[in-house]
């Protein structure tokens, strides 16, 4: 199965939500989750637990664990060749319904426009 291309959403701003939030984490961690963007890169839909989940309405959440720390991707498929990483988070038990509200929206803006959210490198 060739690899999957993963995109970083871009907001209104031309902010990488994913990409911001990736730099705030400690070194160790963002590089777990830098791992396991590439094994959903290379799996695509056969990645499942304990690595992915669905959440619900076409999001899914990627998960990565460091030090007790729980940290959550979430992304949405668009069409059948890419996935689309709106936003990270740290979370303790569930992923609050506000981030999965707002990977919901992100999810109808990229569909609206993808040529327009989406993140083409450079920063």
């Amino acid at each position: 199965m060739p690899p999957t291309q993963i995109i970083f959403y871009r907001d209104e701003q031309g902010r990488v939500p994913l990409l911001d939030w990736l730099d705030s984490l400690p070194d160790k961690a963002r590089l777990k989750c830098l791992a396991r963007l590439q094994r959903l890169e290379v799996l695509g839909h056969e990645l499942r637990r304990p690595e992915a989940d669905f959440l619900r309405d076409g999001i899914y959440e990627l998960r990565a664990s460091f030090q007790g720390i729980h940290y959550r991707m979430l992304y949405f498929f668009h069409k059948t060749q890419a996935i689309v990483v709106s936003h990270g988070i740290q979370k303790e038990r569930e992923v609050p319904a506000t981030e999965i509200k707002r990977a919901i929206e992100r999810k109808h803006q990229f569909e609206g426009a993808p040529e327009k959210h989406t993140f083409t490198g450079g920063r």
